[in-house]
């Protein structure tokens, strides 16, 4: 086989693959602003109470993943103003907004324990 065919279908295959992969990855990036602003909101939660609010088996922490949405902000709001005594959490409660501890509740209240 001429080598310059050999080359211009290798060529050719590779260009076929990287426009797949953009494709693809142009799909994946279909992730809104406020799904993002969301997801990062949660995520600060994970250190202590674990991936997707699901603690670690036999820590002193709560899972918080399926709770109600209404009891966590209740939470939240009682450590933020200090009506709920903690250790981090009413020092970490005070960094959020009213609207980011409803939107932070409502993310973990949907996901599946």
């Amino acid at each position: 086989m001429n080598p310059i065919h050999t080359t211009t279908r290798l060529l050719g295959s590779a260009a076929v693959l990287c426009l797949s992969s953009l494709a693809w990855q142009a799909q994946a990036q279909t992730v809104t602003a406020n799904e993002l602003n969301v997801r990062s909101l949660a995520a600060t939660c994970a250190n202590c109470h674990g991936t997707d609010g699901r603690a670690v088996t036999n820590s002193t922490v709560p899972s918080i993943a399926g709770m109600p949405a209404a009891y966590i902000t209740e939470q939240m709001k009682a450590f933020k103003s200090g009506a709920r005594p903690a250790t981090v959490m009413h020092q970490l409660a005070k960094g959020y907004t009213d609207e980011q501890i409803v939107t932070i509740a409502n993310y973990f209240a949907a996901v599946k324990r």
